[in-house]
């Protein structure tokens, strides 16, 4: 086949293959962003529990372990909250690659995935009352039931004086944005890079791999001829073999082109869990271990960091 043509075929391609890797980096970087500023938030919401809810004046005396016990409950109800969140985005949908994927599924079998692990309920115990976990076991969206809660309970801190009006709509903007970036993480997890764009590149990957080689053993052969012809006897051996540089360099080519198609597919679902995912199981303990520390906890309840499990026998 005509090299021009092979030529066209490839340039289209990696237009294809680019605009992908673009859109998908998109996604990941996005997600990322959103997880900040569940940090961010999460910092803010605290330093509002710690500051605004407070005792009338002339019952300043009472404060202390009834205060601290209002706050913790508020803040590990905070933690139920991230941690509902990132057991719905660890469910596996139908166009995520990961479990499916061949490497993928030999990396999952060597790591600990905690949601793919414990059980949401599993993980609530401790930070939910009884009542509350059995609500939010009940519900749809339980990550919706856990803020509903929240709001709820900040509603009767305020009816019973404990945060004033002006207090009181500040904390429920904090509120506001966590709902905003949930539903902004949602959004990704729900709705996958284009079916239609992802399908075609990799049609597109693989009938461009099967016509390189047709293109580069021509192009090869004949500047083997040409190499031939030289009066020296060392390029006239060269150009006698010349031709079988054409496997190596397609060789080269075509994996260049599905490594740059496979990058784009580990890359367009952030949450799965992958070694290139937001990690959003540290993340959250990160948060939790952070705004603990901030009401001033028991540093002996307060839990480390999730260790990494890599089963390197394996």
């Amino acid at each position: 086949m005509p090299w021009q043509l092979i030529g066209l075929v490839g340039t289209a391609l990696a237009f294809i293959v680019g605009f992908k890797n673009n859109a998908s980096y998109d996604r990941i970087w996005e997600a990322r962003k959103i997880w900040g500023g569940i940090v961010n938030t999460s910092r803010s919401l605290t330093i509002m529990v710690n500051d605004f809810i407070t005792k009338p004046d002339n019952e300043t005396n009472k404060r202390g372990e009834e205060l601290f016990a209002i706050r913790k409950q508020i803040i590990m109800r905070h933690v139920a909250w991230m941690t509902t969140l990132r057991h719905a985005l660890r469910i596996k949908k139908p166009w995520e690659t990961f479990a499916f994927n061949k490497s993928d599924k030999e990396y999952i079998s060597r790591i600990k995935i905690r949601e793919y692990t414990y059980s949401l309920e599993e993980e609530l115990q401790g930070y939910l009352s009884e009542e509350e976990l059995k609500e939010v076991l009940s519900k749809n969206n339980k990550a919706t039931a856990v803020l509903t809660i929240q709001s709820r309970h900040f509603k009767a801190l305020f009816l019973e004086g404990k945060i004033d009006n002006f207090r009181h709509v500040e904390i429920e903007n904090q509120l506001v944005e966590l709902f905003a970036l949930q539903g902004q993480s949602e959004r990704i997890k729900n709705f996958p890079y284009p079916r239609q764009f992802a399908t075609l590149n990799t049609y597109f990957v693989w009938v461009f791999i099967f016509l390189l080689p047709l293109g580069a053993i021509a192009q090869f052969d004949e500047i083997g001829k040409s190499l031939a012809e030289s009066s020296l006897p060392f390029i006239q051996f060269i150009g006698n073999y010349f031709i079988w540089l054409a496997v190596p360099v397609t060789t080269l080519i075509s994996w260049i082109f599905l490594l740059m198609e496979r990058i784009g597919d580990v890359t367009e679902n952030p949450f799965e869990g992958g070694g290139n995912d937001i990690p959003i199981t540290s993340m959250s303990r990160g948060i939790e271990i952070d705004i603990r520390e901030m009401i001033g906890d028991d540093p002996n309840e307060i839990p480390k960091q999730h260790p990494i499990t890599f089963d390197t026998q394996m």
